[in-house]
């Protein structure tokens, strides 16, 4: 019980540091959270503060995650590593530290998936980059490859344990609610789009 509770607890203060946080305030000393979409999380960073700054954010989110996930395996295995990687994102996109506004869990739900099986982060991977390539959404391609990740992983990688899929679908499903108002925007047609070109 006492790993079960402290695999929660470290992963979810992991998921307490914010690479957009960061590095608007080392690179800028602007808090991230009072422009563009006020979230915290790598897209945000990278349409405010540029390329540097949103790679920067993306690897810390990530790296905290794969960091959460391993302390979980060494703590309660399997279990273990699904646990952290729930509880990262949660602390991702409510941390405590900053009055429960954070991120929207994409580049620390991706941490999880390489942690568990890079095979099905790579093809995540592709999938996101094809669909933002071809719609330039950044959002419908996180939307999209976070929800398709699980019947991915149960018809082609044959995934059959049941809290691995739960996992997946609770980390799809997280998504889906942090993303909520971009789907709204997406369906009026006013979602903003990335400019490769710039």
């Amino acid at each position: 019980m006492f790993n079960f509770i402290f695999c929660i607890i470290i992963a979810y203060f992991l998921g307490n540091i914010s690479g957009g946080m960061i590095f608007g305030k080392l690179l800028f000393n602007k808090d991230i959270r009072d422009y563009g979409s006020k979230n915290a999380g790598t897209t945000n960073a990278l349409r405010v503060f540029g390329i540097k700054a949103g790679a920067l954010t993306f690897i810390v989110d990530l790296l905290k995650s794969i960091l959460a996930c391993f302390i979980g395996m060494k703590l309660l295995g399997l279990n273990g590593v699904l646990l952290a990687g729930i509880f990262v994102v949660i602390g991702h996109n409510w941390p405590v530290f900053l009055n429960f506004k954070g991120g929207k869990g994409i580049a620390s739900s991706f941490g999880f998936i390489i942690f568990l099986d890079y095979k099905i982060a790579i093809v995540a991977i592709i999938l996101f980059i094809t669909i933002v390539v071809l719609t330039k959404y950044i959002s419908l391609g996180s939307i999209l490859t976070t929800t398709l990740v699980l019947p991915i992983s149960y018809i082609f990688f044959k995934y059959r344990n049941i809290y691995v899929l739960l996992t997946f679908f609770l980390l799809a499903s997280l998504s889906i609610y942090r993303h909520k108002s971009n789907i709204v925007r997406l369906i009026n047609g006013n979602e903003n789009k990335i400019n490769f070109k710039k």
